[in-house]
């Protein structure tokens, strides 16, 4: 029994030392149109976010003015 562990031990400890050793290949470079849509998109969900952001400010704006009035209290 603890020379099957031990076997198991080994071969999970060389499995795990090949492994670290292992490296992927690089990834191709990227061609002119594939930087340009990645931009584009990049700039298309910067806009996007940035009209999200005024449009939940100015929620919140308006619901502000709707209930300070009715919390307004006098000092």
């Amino acid at each position: 029994m603890k020379a099957i562990l031990s076997a198991l031990a080994a071969g999970l400890l060389a499995g795990a030392m090949v492994a670290s050793q292992a490296k992927l290949p690089p990834p191709p470079p990227k061609s002119d149109a594939e930087k340009a849509a990645e931009a584009d998109k990049a700039a298309a969900t910067k806009t996007k976010e940035a009209a999200d952001l005024t449009k939940a400010q100015d929620k919140a704006v308006a619901n502000y003015k709707k209930n300070a009035a009715s919390t307004d209290r006098k000092k």
